[in-house]
Protein backbone atom coordinates (compact mmCIF):
# COMPACT_ATOMS: atom_id res chain seq x y z
CA UNK A 1 0.00 0.00 0.00
CA UNK A 2 1.35 3.40 -0.88
CA UNK A 3 0.27 6.92 -0.10
CA UNK A 4 -0.59 8.97 -3.17
CA UNK A 5 -1.99 11.87 -1.16
CA UNK A 6 -0.61 11.47 2.37
CA UNK A 7 -2.63 11.33 5.52
CA UNK A 8 0.60 11.14 7.41
CA UNK A 9 4.14 10.93 6.10
CA UNK A 10 5.11 7.26 6.09
CA UNK A 11 7.95 7.67 3.56
CA UNK A 12 11.22 6.71 5.26
CA UNK A 13 14.84 6.90 4.26
CA UNK A 14 17.13 3.88 4.52
CA UNK A 15 18.18 5.03 8.01
CA UNK A 16 14.57 5.09 9.15
CA UNK A 17 14.30 8.88 9.28
CA UNK A 18 11.47 10.67 7.55
CA UNK A 19 12.30 11.66 3.99
CA UNK A 20 9.46 13.79 2.56
CA UNK A 21 11.26 14.13 -0.77
CA UNK A 22 11.61 10.39 -1.29
CA UNK A 23 9.29 8.24 -3.39
CA UNK A 24 6.28 6.59 -1.77
CA UNK A 25 7.05 3.18 -0.33
CA UNK A 26 4.90 0.36 -1.64
CA UNK A 27 4.50 -1.91 1.37
CA UNK A 28 1.89 -3.16 3.79
CA UNK A 29 1.03 -0.55 6.38
CA UNK A 30 0.75 -1.81 9.93
CA UNK A 31 -2.59 -1.56 11.71
CA UNK A 32 -1.03 0.95 14.08
CA UNK A 33 0.01 3.17 11.15
CA UNK A 34 -3.47 2.90 9.67
CA UNK A 35 -4.96 3.84 13.04
CA UNK A 36 -2.79 6.97 13.13
CA UNK A 37 -3.72 7.81 9.55
CA UNK A 38 -7.46 7.41 10.13
CA UNK A 39 -7.65 8.88 13.63
CA UNK A 40 -10.76 10.91 14.35
CA UNK A 41 -10.11 14.66 14.45
CA UNK A 42 -9.46 15.92 17.97
CA UNK A 43 -10.61 19.50 17.34
CA UNK A 44 -14.39 19.16 17.63
CA UNK A 45 -14.30 16.91 20.69
CA UNK A 46 -11.54 18.87 22.44
CA UNK A 47 -13.25 22.25 21.94
CA UNK A 48 -16.84 21.12 22.31
CA UNK A 49 -17.18 17.91 24.35
CA UNK A 50 -19.96 15.73 23.02
CA UNK A 51 -19.69 16.97 19.43
CA UNK A 52 -20.21 13.96 17.12
CA UNK A 53 -18.16 13.12 14.04
CA UNK A 54 -20.00 10.85 11.60
CA UNK A 55 -17.79 8.90 9.23
CA UNK A 56 -19.01 6.50 6.55
CA UNK A 57 -17.07 3.55 5.15
CA UNK A 58 -18.21 2.19 1.80
CA UNK A 59 -16.87 0.38 -1.27
CA UNK A 60 -17.81 0.94 -4.91
CA UNK A 61 -16.81 -0.55 -8.27
CA UNK A 62 -15.60 1.61 -11.15
CA UNK A 63 -19.15 1.66 -12.55
CA UNK A 64 -20.72 2.67 -9.25
CA UNK A 65 -21.97 -0.64 -7.82
CA UNK A 66 -21.90 -0.82 -4.02
CA UNK A 67 -22.69 -4.56 -4.01
CA UNK A 68 -22.49 -7.71 -6.08
CA UNK A 69 -25.19 -10.34 -5.55
CA UNK A 70 -26.44 -8.25 -2.65
CA UNK A 71 -23.18 -8.13 -0.68
CA UNK A 72 -20.12 -5.87 -0.60
CA UNK A 73 -17.56 -8.62 0.04
CA UNK A 74 -17.16 -9.70 -3.63
CA UNK A 75 -15.94 -6.22 -4.63
CA UNK A 76 -13.65 -5.83 -1.61
CA UNK A 77 -10.07 -7.01 -0.95
CA UNK A 78 -7.77 -7.85 1.96
CA UNK A 79 -6.47 -4.27 2.29
CA UNK A 80 -10.02 -2.95 2.29
CA UNK A 81 -10.88 -5.32 5.13
CA UNK A 82 -7.82 -4.15 7.10
CA UNK A 83 -9.04 -0.57 6.80
CA UNK A 84 -12.56 -1.75 7.66
CA UNK A 85 -11.18 -3.30 10.86
CA UNK A 86 -9.13 -0.20 11.65
CA UNK A 87 -12.12 2.11 11.31
CA UNK A 88 -14.11 -0.13 13.64
CA UNK A 89 -11.17 -0.19 16.05
CA UNK A 90 -11.31 3.61 16.32
CA UNK A 91 -15.09 4.07 16.59
CA UNK A 92 -17.34 4.40 19.63
CA UNK A 93 -20.29 3.05 17.65
CA UNK A 94 -20.90 1.33 14.31
CA UNK A 95 -24.22 2.35 12.75
CA UNK A 96 -25.94 0.12 10.19
CA UNK A 97 -29.38 -0.20 8.67
CA UNK A 98 -31.44 -3.29 9.42
CA UNK A 99 -31.30 -4.53 5.82
CA UNK A 100 -27.50 -4.36 5.81
CA UNK A 101 -27.38 -6.19 9.12
CA UNK A 102 -29.48 -8.98 7.62
CA UNK A 103 -27.68 -9.20 4.24
CA UNK A 104 -24.15 -8.97 5.60
CA UNK A 105 -24.78 -11.27 8.56
CA UNK A 106 -23.64 -8.76 11.18
CA UNK A 107 -22.03 -10.07 14.33
CA UNK A 108 -20.92 -8.14 17.43
CA UNK A 109 -17.79 -6.02 17.06
CA UNK A 110 -14.86 -7.77 18.71
CA UNK A 111 -12.10 -6.48 20.93
CA UNK A 112 -8.73 -6.41 19.18
CA UNK A 113 -5.45 -6.29 21.05
CA UNK A 114 -3.93 -3.98 18.43
CA UNK A 115 -6.33 -1.19 19.40
CA UNK A 116 -6.65 -1.94 23.14
CA UNK A 117 -4.17 0.65 24.44
CA UNK A 118 -5.39 3.29 22.01
CA UNK A 119 -9.02 2.74 23.04
CA UNK A 120 -8.17 2.75 26.74
CA UNK A 121 -6.28 6.04 26.36
CA UNK A 122 -9.30 7.55 24.60
CA UNK A 123 -11.64 6.39 27.37
CA UNK A 124 -13.35 3.87 25.09
CA UNK A 125 -14.56 0.38 25.91
CA UNK A 126 -12.90 -2.73 24.48
CA UNK A 127 -15.04 -2.69 21.32
CA UNK A 128 -17.50 -0.35 19.63
CA UNK A 129 -21.20 -0.76 20.14
CA UNK A 130 -23.29 -1.67 17.09
CA UNK A 131 -26.38 0.47 16.50
CA UNK A 132 -29.02 -0.97 14.18
CA UNK A 133 -31.36 1.59 12.63
CA UNK A 134 -34.83 0.20 11.97
CA UNK A 135 -38.33 1.62 11.81
CA UNK A 136 -40.11 -1.73 11.58
CA UNK A 137 -37.98 -3.56 14.19
CA UNK A 138 -37.92 -6.53 11.80
CA UNK A 139 -34.87 -8.15 13.39
CA UNK A 140 -33.99 -11.59 14.71
CA UNK A 141 -33.15 -10.96 18.35
CA UNK A 142 -31.85 -14.50 18.83
CA UNK A 143 -28.76 -13.73 16.73
CA UNK A 144 -25.32 -13.30 18.37
CA UNK A 145 -25.41 -9.57 17.54
CA UNK A 146 -28.02 -9.22 20.28
CA UNK A 147 -27.24 -12.13 22.61
CA UNK A 148 -23.42 -12.17 22.67
CA UNK A 149 -22.01 -8.63 22.29
CA UNK A 150 -19.17 -7.28 24.43
CA UNK A 151 -21.11 -4.01 24.50
CA UNK A 152 -24.92 -4.08 24.38
CA UNK A 153 -26.25 -3.63 20.87
CA UNK A 154 -28.37 -0.53 20.32
CA UNK A 155 -31.62 -0.68 18.36
CA UNK A 156 -32.48 2.78 17.05
CA UNK A 157 -36.12 3.22 16.10
CA UNK A 158 -39.08 5.60 16.11
CA UNK A 159 -41.44 6.31 18.98
CA UNK A 160 -44.23 4.46 17.15
CA UNK A 161 -42.34 1.19 16.73
CA UNK A 162 -44.34 -1.95 17.66
CA UNK A 163 -44.32 -2.29 21.45
CA UNK A 164 -43.96 -6.07 21.33
CA UNK A 165 -40.81 -5.75 19.19
CA UNK A 166 -39.37 -3.16 21.55
CA UNK A 167 -40.04 -5.55 24.44
CA UNK A 168 -38.37 -8.41 22.52
CA UNK A 169 -35.30 -6.28 21.86
CA UNK A 170 -34.94 -5.35 25.51
CA UNK A 171 -35.50 -8.94 26.61
CA UNK A 172 -32.61 -9.99 24.32
CA UNK A 173 -30.35 -7.46 26.07
CA UNK A 174 -30.42 -4.70 23.46
CA UNK A 175 -30.76 -1.04 24.39
CA UNK A 176 -33.60 0.68 22.54
CA UNK A 177 -32.93 4.26 21.43
CA UNK A 178 -35.85 6.41 20.27
CA UNK A 179 -34.75 8.74 17.48
CA UNK A 180 -37.89 9.73 15.62
CA UNK A 181 -41.64 10.11 15.73
CA UNK A 182 -44.12 7.47 14.63
CA UNK A 183 -42.47 4.72 12.60
CA UNK A 184 -39.87 7.05 11.11
CA UNK A 185 -36.27 7.37 12.24
CA UNK A 186 -34.78 10.86 11.93
CA UNK A 187 -31.14 10.53 10.75
CA UNK A 188 -30.02 13.79 12.37
CA UNK A 189 -31.59 12.69 15.65
CA UNK A 190 -29.80 9.34 15.41
CA UNK A 191 -26.49 11.21 15.45
CA UNK A 192 -27.58 13.41 18.38
CA UNK A 193 -29.04 10.58 20.47
CA UNK A 194 -25.91 8.47 20.13
CA UNK A 195 -23.66 11.45 20.91
CA UNK A 196 -25.79 12.09 24.00
CA UNK A 197 -24.75 8.64 25.20
CA UNK A 198 -21.08 9.57 24.80
CA UNK A 199 -20.79 7.83 21.42
CA UNK A 200 -19.29 10.72 19.45
CA UNK A 201 -16.84 8.83 17.21
CA UNK A 202 -19.48 7.45 14.86
CA UNK A 203 -18.99 5.09 11.92
CA UNK A 204 -21.74 4.11 9.52
CA UNK A 205 -21.32 1.16 7.16
CA UNK A 206 -24.58 1.81 5.35
CA UNK A 207 -26.35 0.41 3.59
CA UNK A 208 -27.03 2.77 0.72
CA UNK A 209 -30.47 3.82 1.95
CA UNK A 210 -29.20 4.76 5.42
CA UNK A 211 -26.16 6.57 4.02
CA UNK A 212 -28.44 8.47 1.65
CA UNK A 213 -30.53 9.58 4.62
CA UNK A 214 -27.47 10.84 6.49
CA UNK A 215 -26.32 12.72 3.37
CA UNK A 216 -29.74 14.28 2.82
CA UNK A 217 -29.86 15.37 6.48
CA UNK A 218 -26.47 17.08 6.13
CA UNK A 219 -24.90 15.21 9.05
CA UNK A 220 -22.18 13.21 7.27
CA UNK A 221 -18.75 14.64 8.12
CA UNK A 222 -16.46 12.20 6.32
CA UNK A 223 -16.61 9.49 3.66
CA UNK A 224 -14.01 6.71 3.48
CA UNK A 225 -14.63 5.23 0.04
CA UNK A 226 -12.76 2.27 -1.43
CA UNK A 227 -12.83 2.33 -5.23
CA UNK A 228 -12.61 -1.23 -6.46
CA UNK A 229 -10.95 -1.80 -9.89
CA UNK A 230 -13.89 -3.90 -11.04
CA UNK A 231 -16.83 -3.54 -13.41
CA UNK A 232 -20.10 -5.32 -12.70
CA UNK A 233 -22.77 -3.66 -14.89
CA UNK A 234 -26.24 -4.77 -13.75
CA UNK A 235 -28.51 -2.72 -11.54
CA UNK A 236 -26.72 -2.86 -8.16
CA UNK A 237 -27.28 0.00 -5.74
CA UNK A 238 -24.94 2.97 -5.49
CA UNK A 239 -23.30 3.73 -2.13
CA UNK A 240 -26.10 6.19 -1.28
CA UNK A 241 -29.75 6.08 -2.28
CA UNK A 242 -32.99 7.93 -1.67
CA UNK A 243 -34.01 11.50 -2.47
CA UNK A 244 -31.31 13.68 -3.99
CA UNK A 245 -29.99 16.98 -2.66
CA UNK A 246 -31.22 20.18 -4.30
CA UNK A 247 -27.59 21.36 -4.42
CA UNK A 248 -24.73 18.82 -4.40
CA UNK A 249 -22.59 19.07 -1.27
CA UNK A 250 -18.86 19.54 -1.84
CA UNK A 251 -16.32 17.40 0.05
CA UNK A 252 -12.53 17.73 -0.16
CA UNK A 253 -9.96 14.97 -0.58
CA UNK A 254 -8.18 14.40 2.74
CA UNK A 255 -6.11 11.35 1.78
CA UNK A 256 -5.57 8.76 -0.93
CA UNK A 257 -3.90 5.35 -0.66
CA UNK A 258 -3.45 2.68 -3.33
CA UNK A 259 -2.83 -1.05 -3.36
CA UNK A 260 -3.17 -3.49 -6.27
CA UNK A 261 -5.36 -1.04 -8.19
CA UNK A 262 -7.72 -0.40 -5.26
CA UNK A 263 -7.96 3.25 -4.22
CA UNK A 264 -8.69 4.05 -0.58
CA UNK A 265 -10.02 7.59 -0.47
CA UNK A 266 -11.04 9.80 2.42
CA UNK A 267 -13.19 12.88 1.85
CA UNK A 268 -14.33 15.48 4.39
CA UNK A 269 -16.94 18.20 4.35
CA UNK A 270 -15.46 21.55 3.41
CA UNK A 271 -16.97 23.26 6.47
CA UNK A 272 -15.47 20.93 9.08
Amino acid sequence: MRSLFPVTDLTKSASGAEDPSGPPIDREWSLDELADAYAYPVGPSAEEPGTPWLRANMVSTLDGAAQHDGRSQPISCAADMRIFGTLRGLADVVIAGAETVRLEGYRPARARETFAARRAAAGQGPAPAVAVVTGSMDLDFSLPLFTEPLVPTLVVTGAGAPSDRIAAARKAGAEVVIAGEGGRVDPARVVRELAGRGLTRQLTEGGPRLLGQFVAAGVLDELCLTISPMLTAGDAQRIAGGPGLAVPERFFLASLLEEAGFLFTRYRRTDR
